[in-house]
């Protein structure tokens, strides 16, 4: 009886988590239209990975001309929308850095990212490359540096201090207090 009933509450969740993925929007394919979030630039002028950012109530996604600023718009403190998912670009199935693909979108979540890498995203900025698997991101991290990691292992640090990394350890208290302060009320 007890296997039973844990064998119907695992059910129970795994269905649960499948409607709570079937109720996401769609990544939409990239369109010589799609104006990059921050620089009303358009994405197929750009080289390296993209990434959309679906907010509850909008009407279509935020798209980013780097992955890495999809990720800082999603840490920053006065970001207030409800972000459904974001999706980015799988490099493993892209034709190149200059052809990221247009509908070749994974979820963030189950995306590894090769973090301080030599690469350079769209903007000229350092990138956080995504992969939809771990082998393509550990090839990738071999053959250019840098580690992979998982959206949940990239620190805030990563993504929302200027090009060149964190501030040093004398400023990093009040950077932090700085960003904490932006926070909404009631917002951890």
């Amino acid at each position: 009886m007890k296997r039973a009933a844990l064998l119907l509450a695992a059910a129970l969740a795994l269905a649960a988590c499948k409607d709570e993925e079937a109720g996401l929007p769609e990544a939409v394919v990239m369109t010589s239209e799609a104006l990059g979030h921050y620089c009303q630039m358009a994405l197929t002028e750009h080289d390296g990975p993209k990434a959309q950012v679906h907010l509850k109530g909008a009407l279509a996604p935020l798209f980013f001309s780097q992955v890495r600023d999809a990720i800082a718009y999603q840490r920053m403190p006065e970001q207030d929308g409800e972000i459904l998912v974001i999706y980015v670009s799988d490099m493993a199935r892209a034709r190149s850095w200059a052809e990221p693909g247009v509908d070749n979108w994974i979820d963030a979540r189950k995306a590894f990212f090769v973090l301080g890498s030599d690469a350079v995203g769209g903007m000229g900025a350092a990138e956080l490359v995504p992969f939809g698997t771990r082998a393509a991101a550990d090839a990738f991290a071999e053959e250019r540096g840098g580690r992979v990691l998982t959206l949940d292992e990239i620190r805030d640090e990563d993504v929302l201090t200027p090009e060149g990394g964190a501030p040093d350890a004398a400023d990093e208290n009040d950077y932090l207090d700085r960003l904490n302060a932006l926070k909404p009320e009631g917002n951890p």
